[in-house]
């Protein structure tokens, strides 16, 4: 994982063929993705049930690039370790999880993952003003998580709060949740750079014919360019 702020995109295999995951991941790697997205989902933080840490040790050896696990959890200081031990590169839980953002930022950390903090459409970017040292990724959630497919909320301003208060540390703005080719580029003129998309990626391809997933990437990469260089 590298601190530059190129657009990156990172596919969510929540998208993919649950029942062939493995190709699913090179394929979307051979088509260009830069991350692959991981949403873990435990039916209580969120009303959806997703991966553990075996589904996401069984991913580990397919991912060549960076593993981007997305915990949408709740209590989440107790799996840190699994999920470490599974191969996670990037670690992400969410503000309103715990009581004690700092402390488990800290422990991401400490277990030697990169460490995220992901905001829900209704918490305000002012909730992470006092974990920017401890993060090294935030997420703006652009749906209600806990499903995939959903349409696309607008929050371009709270992205461009958070690169206004990043300034110029070395932390990326991820954004997860009904991106497009359409709304990519309102993302990335807000300052965001990491770019998480499920069924936007996925429709029309698959593991025997992945040549879809490249075609998908490359359009929402293009367009989140164009929208960053009429910036510049």
């Amino acid at each position: 994982m590298t601190s530059d702020r190129r657009i990156k995109i990172s596919p969510s295999i929540l998208s993919a063929d649950f029942a062939d995951f493995g190709r699913e991941i090179r394929g979307i790697e051979d088509q260009g993705a830069d991350w692959v997205h991981v949403d873990v989902m435990d039916g209580h933080f969120v009303p959806n049930l997703t991966f553990g840490p075996p589904a996401v040790a069984a991913f580990r050896p397919h991912v060549r690039t960076v593993m981007d696990v997305h915990l949408m959890i709740a209590p989440v200081d107790p799996f840190i370790e699994a999920y470490a031990a599974a191969g996670a590169d990037i670690l992400t839980a969410h503000v309103e999880a715990g009581p004690h953002p700092h402390r488990t930022l800290q422990a991401i950390r400490a277990a030697g993952m990169k460490a995220g903090v992901a905001l829900n459409p209704g918490t305000p970017a002012a909730a992470v003003a006092h974990l920017m040292d401890l993060a090294d990724l935030v997420c703006v959630m652009t749906v209600n998580p806990g499903f995939g497919g959903q349409s696309f909320l607008d929050m371009t301003g709270k992205i461009a709060e958070l690169r206004t208060m990043i300034g110029d540390r070395p932390v990326h703005i991820e954004v997860d949740g009904g991106v497009t080719p359409e709304t990519a580029p309102l993302v990335t003129k807000a300052g965001a750079d990491v770019l998480v998309a499920g069924s936007a990626v996925f429709r029309g391809g698959s593991a025997d014919e992945p040549a879809a997933y490249g075609a998908n990437i490359a359009s929402i990469r293009a367009a989140a360019e164009g929208a960053t260089a009429r910036v510049a």
